[in-house]
């Protein structure tokens, strides 16, 4: 699912449950040592997934400890983002060389809580919303936006060390033709990006996907000597936005 999303180069592993193979490292036992069973199971798979992941660059079974904020520690010369939602375990990892930042998420298809929705977003994003169900019913675009959000946050949070609340990106997904379940999005930042190059970021551009009662959302942030990734030149070519 989040493997379709993202660019040659990146390694994803993902599951739709909790294999028995599954362990966490020593080092992360003390993490969920008091945990509930459900956080435990869905802490160690995604783990495995990531390690999995790893071991395709080379890595033997690092651990994956929190840093600030509770985001993930990559080797170096390593980039990376997990997630995790009920019956779904997905990591991504990429070199740093070409690949400045990525952040994946997924959640159920289902709508948001009441009253959640304008807690994370803008009003012009609320205002967009009924054209995007008209194009595509059966989604849950309200939980979409929430996704997109997300994976914008998780690419944004290694490059600038600060939080970035749900107000302050402007998030517009491309409008996808009629009954078509995947698509584009593109995050304008309402406050200072982080330096690229000397260059400030302005724009994180990303691709979503709904299949099989799930939503998944991913953003990569090219080196900038990389050629323009494919999330960019797919949302380009989509002269229809909303």
């Amino acid at each position: 699912m989040i493997r379709e999303l993202l660019p040659p180069g990146t390694e994803v592993v993902e599951v739709y449950g909790d294999p028995p193979q599954a362990r966490l490292h020593p080092a992360e036992e003390p993490l969920v040592a008091h945990a509930v069973e459900s956080r435990r199971r869905e802490f160690t798979t995604v783990r495995h997934c990531a390690r999995t992941a790893l071991a395709r660059f080379g890595f033997a079974g690092p651990p994956l400890l929190p840093g600030r904020r509770g985001a993930p520690r990559w080797p170096d010369g390593i980039v990376g983002s997990m997630t995790h939602c009920a019956g779904y375990r997905a990591a991504a990892v990429a070199w740093a060389s070409a690949t400045a930042a990525l952040g994946i998420d997924a959640e159920p298809d289902l709508p948001l809580p009441a009253g959640m929705l304008e807690t994370v977003s803008l009003r012009e994003e609320r205002a967009r919303m009924p054209r995007l169900r008209a194009a595509v019913t059966g989604i849950a675009w309200d939980r979409l936006l929430f996704s997109a959000k997300e994976a914008v946050y998780k690419a944004w949070f290694p490059l600038t060390g600060r939080v970035l609340d749900f107000p302050e990106a402007d998030l517009v997904f491309a409008v996808p033709p009629p009954g078509v379940r995947q698509g584009t999005f593109r995050a304008r930042l309402l406050v200072p990006g982080p330096l690229l190059g000397g260059r400030p970021v302005a724009v994180f551009e990303g691709r979503w996907t709904a299949v099989g009662g799930l939503l998944a959302s991913a953003v990569v942030v090219a080196q900038p000597a990389t050629a323009i990734s494919r999330a960019s030149a797919a949302f380009e070519s989509t002269p229809n936005l909303l």
